[in-house]
């Protein structure tokens, strides 16, 4: 298995490996975490905030993906970069429409 291709090496490619794995591991929780609290509540900034945590997700698989050899560098900043963008956009959604219902009092 060539971790990494040829911009790491050996050692910082494994390091790199176990940080994504435990990312992974750990936006998999929240996100599952997210879709039970938005099931109980029934709500936009929950729906929109569990959409930011679905994202944060995946873009750990596309790392993982990426020191694995198996998504191609452009193909993994183009991810990243919408990801980033997309996930900001979720979240003031979720603060504006928090701050639609409550801002009129």
């Amino acid at each position: 298995m060539d971790l990494a291709g040829t911009w790491l090496g050996q050692d910082e490619a494994v390091l790199l490996l176990t940080v994504l794995t435990l990312a992974t591991v750990g936006t998999t929780v929240l996100f599952l975490i997210s879709l039970t609290a938005t099931r109980r509540r029934q709500t936009r900034p929950y729906l929109l905030l569990t959409g930011a945590i679905g994202l944060l997700m995946v873009r750990s698989v596309v790392g993982i993906g990426t020191a694995l050899g198996r998504v191609p560098m452009p193909v993994h900043h183009i991810a990243e970069h919408t990801s980033d963008f997309l996930i900001a956009v979720l979240v003031l959604a979720a603060i504006y429409s928090v701050g639609a219902r409550f801002g009129a009092e």
